[in-house]
């Protein structure tokens, strides 16, 4: 409470240019921008992202299959093909949801040989693709793109606040460089006589 009575003495302070005021009120304005803009920000931005995500999700669940896939080669590419741990290729043929037969090469985290079975996502064209989004990760970024609405409105307030802040030292400086023409000749000189 005493510096909020701290700053309001510092008004009537004959050294206080208006350009000083000028500049305390405008950061104030900034804060409380930043301190109700940015929430309402973050949230609208949160809500759209999530809507739009939601929207994603239903269509590549709607239009994304997982079939059964038959591996008919294991080394598609032929031996000089890398292979590591965690990711193999393997020829593979399966049957599209309309009843078309596919085949194509297929990922896999496993080793296989010709005749095993894998689970793979094909696309409405029966191609494979990769596995739908589901509604938590819609969800997670959702709220990542919420953060970064309200973050980016913050850092955009603080901006017009540096721009016009500097705008207005310049003019202090300005000002003042014209007081000091004015006083200058004179300066030590006040009240002697030759």
């Amino acid at each position: 409470m005493r510096s909020i009575a701290g700053l309001w003495r510092w008004r009537r302070n004959p050294l206080c240019r208006g350009t000083d005021r000028a500049e305390g009120w405008i950061t104030l304005c900034a804060v409380l921008t930043v301190l109700l803009a940015a929430p309402v920000a973050a949230l609208w931005g949160g809500h759209t992202a999530h809507e739009t995500l939601s929207g994603i999700v239903r269509e590549q669940h709607r239009e994304r299959h997982q079939v059964w896939a038959t591996v008919a080669e294991t080394s598609p590419g032929g031996s000089d093909a890398p292979e590591t741990d965690s990711d193999r290729r393997v020829a593979a043929t399966w049957t599209a949801v309309d009843g078309s037969t596919h085949s194509g090469t297929v990922v896999t985290d496993r080793a296989t040989e010709p005749g095993d079975r894998l689970r793979v996502w094909i696309d409405a064209r029966g191609e494979v693709t990769t596995r739908p989004m589901d509604a938590d990760t819609a969800a997670s970024h959702a709220a990542l793109a919420g953060v970064g609405t309200g973050v980016l409105t913050a850092l955009l307030v603080e901006v017009v606040r540096r721009l016009v802040v500097r705008r207005l030292v310049s003019w202090r400086y300005a000002r003042w460089e014209e007081e000091w023409a004015r006083v200058g000749p004179d300066w030590g000189w006040a009240g002697r006589s030759n």
